[in-house]
């Protein structure tokens, strides 16, 4: 059987992801700092699919918190074939208004632990020529998001990595996906503070994270390197090319409510 590691495994994308990739008989690493959350569903997965499960609460802001995770899993001779960077959250508001502290630990959470475990276990699944990777972006990655202007930053810095990554480990038979969901029923809105604001006004229309997962998984395994998700959000990731970058973030902002 080979390994999946999923972060922000607790609930949303993460949680439906774990549950694919349990029900494809991958073992499963689960990463999140709700350890509850994650032995509830490492126990149910590991009773439903018959495969072995192991718990790391970790806080990904936490700079060391990836090192650990590593250290960790070699200590135990676990080798992950497929690496999924699916935590992170989001912030709304005018940038001279929001909270530096929650902004510094969203670049740590989005960017920081994203790139280290990239670069910690790349260099294993690179070196056996089997595996894959998958970073959650966004379709915020696109374009500059005033109200959100570091959250759309830190998506669009992963969905650089992940093409960059995607070409230099297709030397080594690895795929990298950057996968970008738009606005999904999942509990990131409550999170950043934007229930009933901008993207999520009509939330009964949004896709649910199952939908999401289902569509990220199958992107992976097909080696994919930009996967958006629902024909819409591809045109209106893609009108940006076509689009003045000063009109591009007017636009944003007049979709963002504010």
């Amino acid at each position: 059987m080979k390994t999946a590691l999923i972060t922000g495994a607790s609930n949303g994308i993460g949680y439906e992801l774990a549950k694919i990739f349990a029900q494809e008989k991958h073992n499963l690493v689960l990463v999140a700092r709700s350890e509850g959350k994650l032995a509830a569903l490492a126990a149910e997965m590991k009773s439903k699919h018959q495969i072995d499960t192991i718990v790391l609460a970790k806080d990904l802001s936490n700079p060391s918190a990836p090192q650990e995770i590593y250290d960790e899993l070699k200590q135990q001779n676990v080798e992950v074939d497929f690496l999924v960077n699916n935590a992170g959250f989001g912030d709304f508001g005018f940038f001279k208004d929001t909270e530096w502290e929650k902004e510094l630990t969203m670049i740590n959470l989005n960017v920081t632990a994203l790139t280290h475990l990239c670069k910690l276990f790349g260099k294993d699944i690179t070196a056996r020529k089997s595996g894959r990777i998958m970073n959650v972006a966004s379709t915020a990655a696109f374009q500059p998001g005033p109200l959100q202007a570091v959250y759309f930053a830190t998506k669009a810095f992963v969905l650089s990595l992940s093409e960059a990554l995607a070409n230099e480990f297709s030397d080594h038979k690895v795929s990298v996906t950057a996968l970008c969901p738009g606005a999904t029923d999942t509990g990131f809105a409550k999170a950043a503070e934007m229930d009933g604001k901008s993207f999520f006004k009509n939330s009964k229309n949004l896709p649910t994270a199952k939908e999401v997962a289902e569509y990220g998984y199958k992107s992976m395994m097909k080696g994919k390197t930009v996967a958006i998700h629902g024909l819409m959000n591809t045109i209106l990731a893609e009108s940006g090319r076509f689009m003045p970058r000063e009109l591009t973030t007017t636009v944003v902002r007049k979709m963002q409510g504010m």
